[in-house]
């Protein structure tokens, strides 16, 4: 595995780019708001409901989910609930 993860580095490099350090934790790149946000949907709350606790819009509040499945690499809201320290 070390082979191909320093091959793919390489190309990265190649390329332009970098890869990104994976030595934080994953929910440690979300900000306060998206952190807030995860745990209420982790915990069951649908968009409209946390939009209504937090003052938002649910597009508002959508458009962060989207962001938290990215930065967490999850696909739904189910997943969030197996993220540490958010459920």
């Amino acid at each position: 595995m070390e082979a191909f993860a320093r091959r793919a580095a390489r190309e990265l490099r190649a390329t332009g780019a970098s890869a990104r350090s994976r030595s934080a934790p994953a929910y440690d790149r979300l900000t306060a708001q998206e952190t807030h946000i995860a745990r209420e949907v982790a915990g069951g709350a649908t968009s409209k409901e946390v939009a209504s606790r937090l003052y938002l819009s649910p597009r508002t509040v959508d458009a962060h989910l989207r962001s938290i499945f990215r930065k967490l690499g999850t696909t739904s809201r189910r997943q969030l609930k197996d993220v540490p320290d958010l459920a």
